[in-house]
């Protein structure tokens, strides 16, 4: 079959299809470089929590945000970034963040719950509001300049990995069934028809803080486990 016969869709040929580079050349930009630090930490935290080692798990996690937020600020500090590039980091990010943000904490819910079938259909919330919510995003963006529509899924993270330090004052199973109803209170309020606030400037030195801190702490937690 030839290929001018085929009703391909017009937003399947690119408006610089004769003048592209390399899929590679658009990777080695830095902040995406550094998305891709952040996918990295979390294919480590989905390895640790595959395996039990939740304190692995919990540290992975959080640098995940935290590279999350350190692109955005890398790409608007660059001088002479291509729109090009900034069209694939974006949808870079959206693609990294449901893997951060929905299938890592979703693996977590599973692991911590020992896989029991119980834990499934959160697992699949957890990831289906991720979807819908970033789906949405990427069409509409934010409210205006600070407000997004919904609760940020990189917030689910930061709760999860707070509520984490104190795993050890719970039964395994008690804990079990707190983060799965904490998850599944986000993922309602990830999809809500609620305005929140985005967190930038100063709550970025904050972030750096908070994620020293959990590292250190669970580094800890660990040693003694």
């Amino acid at each position: 079959m030839k290929a001018s016969s085929l009703n391909w869709p017009n937003n399947h040929v690119g408006p610089m299809a004769s003048s592209q580079k390399t899929i590679l050349s658009y990777a080695g930009d830095l902040p995406n470089i550094c998305s891709l630090a952040g996918l990295l930490c979390s294919v480590l935290a989905i390895y640790c929590a595959i395996i039990g080692q939740f304190h692995g798990a919990m540290i992975g996690m959080i640098w995940a945000v935290f590279f999350d937020w350190s692109d955005g600020i890398l790409a608007r500090l660059m001088k002479g970034r291509t729109k090009d590039q900034g069209l694939y980091g974006a949808q870079l990010d959206s693609l990294i963040d449901i893997i951060s943000f929905g299938i890592c904490p979703a693996i977590v819910l599973l692991s911590y719950g020992n896989f029991s079938p119980w834990f499934i259909p959160g697992a699949f919330i957890i990831v289906a509001t991720g979807v819908i919510r970033l789906s949405y995003f990427n069409v509409f963006g934010l409210v205006d300049k600070s407000t997004y529509m919904g609760f940020p899924l990189d917030n689910n993270v930061i709760i999860l990995v707070f509520t984490f330090l104190f795993s050890g004052l719970f039964s395994h199973s008690a804990f079990s069934i707190l983060i799965y109803l904490l998850l599944m209170l986000a993922a309602v309020l990830n999809v809500a028809p609620i305005k929140t606030p985005k967190f930038a400037g100063r709550w970025y030195y904050a972030l750096i803080a908070y994620t020293v801190t959990t590292t250190v702490i669970f580094v800890w937690q660990w040693s003694l486990a």
